[in-house]
């Protein structure tokens, strides 16, 4: 009987022994898969964070070749908002952009500002516009757009410092490079307190053709409405430095008066269009 006992005793033992060895090593795989996950999701962190580093090189990259920084794209971005809310002229800004603009009298803006860089487009601010200037591109037959992209250009060539708040094309095309709250280099000393607005034109007279002129005659008058001025405000190149410029409308003076009293016109019909709205 006690022989009995013992050997049930021990049968016993070795039952508890196994399941102890059994509940072991299922703790022992719980634990392991529980191992497995997290340097899994260790992994896939450090593969998401090796794909971000690398969408950054790329970016940064791309942009050293364009002649940008990441410090200037913060730098534009925050100065598209402010250009918006101080001047009006620039992409979504507060008075609805080109098409609200051509409800107020403005032709159409092509919104192409230059990239920051101190050959043609500094940041230096304008604290009050008290002129528009008139200028001809001395370019026979160049494209509004192209002499955009000459200023551009200067980022990178170095040649000279020279730009313009606005170019008016052969085909009447408007294009502004600059924000009305930022300086260019167009008008020598009035720099400071001037917009200025290169007008494209087919020959070497400097005579603006017909499309030109009504968008220079347009968006004069309509600047001058934004800023509280009057016709007698529009000057040319030739009134600040004795320059031949706009070469026509300096060697034929009836022409430039006939023009100021073109803009104190639309003056008026752009006063009108705001009364309407």
């Amino acid at each position: 009987m006690q022989k009995h006992i013992n050997k049930k005793k021990k049968t016993d033992t070795r039952t508890g022994k196994t399941a102890v060895k059994k509940k072991n090593s299922r703790s022992k795989r719980r634990k392991s898969s529980r191992v497995r996950q997290r340097n899994q999701r260790i992994l896939m962190s450090l593969m998401l964070l090796v794909i971000i580093v690398l969408i950054g090189w790329i970016i940064i990259n791309r942009a050293g070749e364009n002649g940008w920084s990441i410090g200037d794209f913060l730098h534009n971005s925050d100065t598209m908002i402010s250009d918006a809310e101080q001047s009006g002229t620039d992409n979504a800004d507060s008075s609805g952009g080109p098409e609200q603009w051509q409800k107020e009298g403005a032709p159409y803006i092509d919104v192409e500002l230059l990239t920051p860089n101190e050959y043609s487009r500094p940041q230096i601010p304008i604290e009050s516009v008290q002129y528009i200037a008139i200028h001809y591109t001395a370019n026979p037959g160049a494209t509004a757009i192209a002499n955009r992209n000459y200023f551009e250009n200067l980022a990178t060539t170095h040649d000279t410092k020279v730009s313009s708040h606005f170019v008016v094309g052969l085909d009447g095309e408007v294009v502004q490079c600059i924000p009305t709250s930022e300086m260019s280099y167009a008008t020598n000393s009035r720099n400071v307190d001037t917009l200025s607005i290169e007008c494209c034109h087919p020959d070497e007279t400097g005579k603006f053709n017909e499309a030109t002129y009504d968008s220079a005659v347009k968006l004069s008058a309509w600047l001058c409405v934004r800023f509280g001025l009057t016709s007698e405000n529009v000057i040319r190149h030739y009134d600040v430095t004795g320059k031949n410029c706009p070469k026509y409308y300096v060697e034929n003076p009836d022409a430039w008066i006939q023009m100021k009293s073109d803009i104190a016109a639309q003056i008026d019909v752009d006063y009108g269009l705001q009364d309407v709205q």
